[in-house]
C-alpha cells in the first residue's frame, strides 16, 4: 500500500488507485452533505431525508457532468470510446451536472411534499463549497489551467510554493484558474450565507443568487483557460454562465415581488 505516491494520487494498493480527483470530489460532495444537513435541521426538517438524496444527486451529478463533456469532446472521445467511462482522468464539465442535479432535485423534493424553494436555499450555498473542493481536483489532475504566464507573475500572488511548481505544465508557467474559481465560489459562499440570507425575505432569493454570483466568477475565469469546451468560436461556459445570471437576475426579482415570504428564520 503506498499513500500519496504521485502527485495526482492519494492511495495506491496494488493495481488499484484512489485519485486525488476523486478524494477533492468526496470530500466537496460530504461538506455539502453537512451543511444541508445542519440547515434542513434548522428548518425543521428531518435531515436524514438528505442521506438518500446525496447518493442519488451525486450519481446523477457525475453522469450529467460527464455527458455535457464528452458532448463538446465528441472527436477525441469517438476515436477513444473506452475513455468515456475513465472519469478518473478528469472531465466533468460541472454545467452540465447542474442541470441533471436540478432535475433530479426538483422531483426528489415534490415526492417529499418539500417546496423545492426551500430546498434549494438550504443546499445551494452546499454547492458552491463542493464546486470550490471540486476544483483542486482539477489541479491534481493538472487540468483546468490558464494561459501562459511568467515565474514573476505566480510568485506575486504570494502562492504557497506547491501551487508555483504544480503550475509549471508542459515547459511553462500558467495561470492558476482552479484557484481563482476555487476562491471566487468561496466568495459567493461567504455572500449567500452572510448577506443574501440575513436580507431575504421570499423564497428562493438564495437559490437563484446562486446562479447570478456563479456566472459572475464563471466568465472571467473562462476567459483566461486553455481548455475550454467550444461551440464553434464560443465557450460554451461563458455562454451558460450569462445565461445563469440572466436566470438569477431573473429569479431574484420575480421572488422578491411575487415569491412567498418566508415563514422561518434565514
Amino acid at each position: 500500500m503506498e499513500l500519496f505516491g504521485n502527485f495526482d494520487t492519494f492511495l495506491k494498493i496494488g493495481p488499484i488507485e484512489i485519485k486525488m480527483y476523486a478524494v477533492m470530489i468526496l470530500i466537496g460532495a460530504f461538506l455539502a452533505y453537512l451543511l444541508g444537513q445542519y440547515r434542513f435541521k434548522q428548518l425543521g426538517y428531518d435531515k436524514e431525508i438528505l442521506s438518500d438524496y446525496l447518493f442519488v444527486l451525486l450519481f446523477v451529478g457525475i453522469i450529467g457532468a460527464r455527458i455535457w463533456y464528452v458532448t463538446f469532446e465528441f472527436e477525441h472521445y469517438i476515436a477513444n470510446p473506452i475513455e468515456i467511462f475513465a472519469v478518473w482522468h478528469g472531465g466533468l464539465a460541472i454545467q452540465g451536472g447542474i442541470f441533471t442535479g436540478l432535475i433530479y432535485s426538483y422531483w426528489f423534493f415534490k415526492k417529499r411534499d418539500i417546496p423545492f424553494f426551500i430546498a434549494g436555499d438550504a443546499l445551494i450555498p452546499g454547492l458552491l463549497i463542493a464546486q470550490a473542493m471540486g476544483r483542486w481536483g482539477n489541479f491534481f489532475n493538472h487540468e483546468a489551467f490558464g494561459s501562459e504566464v511568467s515565474l514573476e507573475f505566480l510568485q506575486s500572488l504570494h502562492l504557497p510554493q506547491f501551487i508555483i511548481e504544480n503550475m509549471y505544465i508542459n515547459g511553462a508557467y500558467h495561470h492558476p484558474t482552479f484557484l481563482y474559481e476555487s476562491v471566487g465560489n468561496l466568495i459567493a459562499f461567504v455572500l449567500i450565507i452572510f448577506v443574501v440570507r440575513r436580507l431575504q425575505k421570499h423564497e428562493g432569493i438564495q437559490f437563484f443568487s446562486y446562479f447570478l454570483f456563479y456566472g459572475i466568477v464563471r466568465i472571467p475565469v473562462e476567459g483566461l483557460r486553455t481548455d475550454s469546451l467550444m461551440l464553434g468560436s464560443i465557450r460554451m461556459a461563458q455562454l451558460i454562465s450569462i445565461v445563469f445570471i440572466v436566470i438569477g437576475v431573473i429569479g431574484i426579482i420575480y421572488m422578491h415581488r411575487k415569491g412567498k415570504q418566508i415563514s422561518y428564520v434565514s
